[in-house]
């Protein structure tokens, strides 16, 4: 590591007392501090590391309300940044994921490589083979959707928990426009995106034992829909129209445009031709034929571009310059626009 480099662990807390105390005792020597969110947990987790760890890293910080996993991990990361740490890494207080991995996460961005690393857990078959089956078949979905609201076309598992993340970022990036609920590990990748950061899967396995989830796919799923769609369209906007405009720009209003007017005007001439009796012309067929295969054509051709305007270079050694006097002036979060 760089001597700048510092380490932190960030644990949002709610309902693990039964798993929190082995993990922490887990954590590698090369972490500085661990942050213990205890997000207004009914079972006093907080309580509990306060009274059994002895851990001098581990500083407990407290919510007098739930704020969710989100804004539980926000509440570190600032902790974090206050106290001069470079790195934040976030895991979840479940048990599920092996601190013995940090070192993998933290090395791309220690090294420059990268700007926010995530855990997939589909790296392998084998390392899906203690995962139920319907999660598998959601986190599919999830990814499919992620990809597209967040322009990470070449990362998988968006809701994983296990990132690490360079806390310099938090000069760029605006922490409370982020959600504080389930959907915060995709408006998390979503925010990277649009601050052209880069950002790393790394291969690891989620251990499944008795722990119950929190997670209620029923209260999420509409809101997580609705989130990527919304996503979706202010990425479009931000890096095809207001940063910048190219071909791919024209091409993301005239592909819909023609989709639409096409399969419109084709659903007019069917009824009408049921209704009448009489069978639509060849040159009529071919009008919204030819409105709709150009309209495929065009958005096909903006998504290819999109599939190669992922970001490839970290945006955080700049930021992290100790000698860019700009930096210097500005340590707070979110001191820039980030909407």
């Amino acid at each position: 590591m760089q001597k700048y480099d510092k380490i932190a662990v960030v644990i949002p807390c709610y309902k693990v007392e039964q798993h929190i105390l082995p993990l922490l005792e887990k954590i590698p020597p090369l972490v500085e501090k661990i942050y213990c969110v205890d997000d207004a947990c009914p079972n006093g987790t907080g309580k509990l590391i306060k009274q059994n760890c002895r851990d001098s890293r581990v500083i407990v910080l407290a919510h007098d309300e739930n704020k969710g996993v989100g804004g539980a991990v926000k509440t570190g990361y600032k902790a974090a940044f206050d106290d001069g740490c470079s790195i934040a890494v976030k895991i979840d207080g479940d048990g599920q994921m092996d601190p013995a991995l940090i070192p993998h996460f933290i090395d791309p961005i220690i090294k420059g490589q990268s700007d926010y690393t995530k855990g997939n857990r589909f790296y392998t078959l084998d390392d899906t083979k203690e995962m139920p089956v319907m999660r598998l078949i959601g986190n599919a979905l999830l990814s499919f959707m992620a990809k597209l609201s967040t322009g990470y076309w070449n990362l998988f598992d968006p809701t994983n928990g296990y990132t690490a993340f360079h806390l310099s970022l938090l000069r760029v990036m605006r922490l409370d426009k982020i959600s504080d609920r389930y959907f915060f590990e995709s408006d998390m990748l979503f925010r990277l995106n649009i601050n052209r950061c880069l950002v790393t899967d790394i291969p690891m396995r989620a251990h499944y034992g008795t722990e119950r989830s929190n997670l209620r796919i029923n209260n999420i799923i509409f809101p997580f829909i609705r989130g990527h769609f919304k996503n979706l369209f202010k990425r479009l906007f931000y890096n095809y129209f207001l940063r910048d405009f190219q071909v791919a720009s024209i091409e993301f209003i005239l592909g819909p445009l023609l989709l639409i007017c096409g399969a419109t005007y084709a659903w007019y001439q069917w009824n009408l031709a049921l209704s009448s009796g009489i069978a639509a012309t060849p040159g009529t067929v071919m009008i919204g034929a030819l409105q709709i295969i150009i309209g495929m054509q065009f958005i096909l051709s903006a998504l290819n571009f999109d599939l190669r305007n992922i970001p490839n270079s970290p945006l955080h050694p700049a930021l992290a310059d100790p000698t860019n006097e700009e930096n210097e002036q500005s340590p707070s979060p979110g001191k820039f626009l980030d909407d």
